[in-house]
């Protein structure tokens, strides 16, 4: 409950009463910024109030002087560049110092053995798997076709459609292991929809096999690599 609470006064101080005109002051002045301190003390304020008991003050502290160090050090090295990077590597400092303070001054006890355990370890290498060596593997078959020819008056964002087959095969991944096939055949449904408008415009029968081809190998992928885990997870 602790954690959850904490996680909470996180979410509300950093995304809901975090003005962006806080945030543009805070990118223009760095540490000049008085809406930096303001911030600051909000998610102090917001974490004591939420927690609401006397013994935790350690933890509120702990999370107010984290929190000023680790946006302070964002503002002073982030760049136009790295802002997106530094965006989610700061999130994750923050949930990573939330985890330890509710660990460290709390009488839960982290056990490393419980969470680092043979089907985790499985389930990390299935989703690392599933990123970028799949999307290499699919590369490396489209080889033998001019993909780049067939693509190329057809604008799109630089690297969409790597992120897009990433998401797809961790999404296909996890409809299987949670035992529900009818989502899978929904994604595919949902991304021939999408897909129609584009066959339908270019009329281009290369392009349009190119596109169902990379479909299916991709799902393959994701459907073989979940029934994989099922099977290891079950039988192993």
């Amino acid at each position: 409950m602790i954690l959850i609470k904490l996680l909470i006064a996180h979410l509300i101080g950093d995304f809901f009463l975090q003005p962006k005109s806080w945030v543009k002051s805070k990118e223009k002045k760095k540490l000049r910024s008085r809406e930096l301190y303001f911030h600051v003390l909000i998610h102090v304020a917001l974490t004591a109030l939420i927690l609401w008991d006397l013994t935790l003050i350690p933890i509120v502290i702990a999370i107010g002087i984290s929190h000023f160090i680790i946006d302070a050090t964002k503002l002073l090295i982030q760049k136009k560049k790295t802002k997106r990077q530094l965006f989610f590597l700061d999130q994750l400092f923050h949930i990573a110092i939330i985890v330890l303070c509710y660990f460290f001054f709390t009488d839960n006890i982290l056990h490393i053995k419980k969470v680092i355990t043979e089907n985790s370890l499985l389930l990390i290498l299935c989703f690392i798997f599933l990123t970028t060596p799949a999307s290499i593997i699919m590369k490396t078959i489209f080889i033998k076709w001019n993909i780049s020819e067939l693509t190329k008056n057809n604008k799109s964002l630089e690297d969409a459609g790597k992120y897009i087959g990433i998401l797809e095969r961790c999404l296909v991944f996890i409809f299987i292991i949670f035992n529900h096939w009818e989502a899978v055949g929904f994604l595919i449904t949902a991304k021939s929809v999408f897909r129609f408008g584009d066959l339908k415009k270019s009329k281009h029968r290369q392009l349009t096999e190119y596109i169902l081809i990379g479909t299916l190998i991709s799902f393959s992928i994701a459907i073989i690599t979940g029934i994989i885990y099922n099977v290891v997870i079950n039988h192993v």
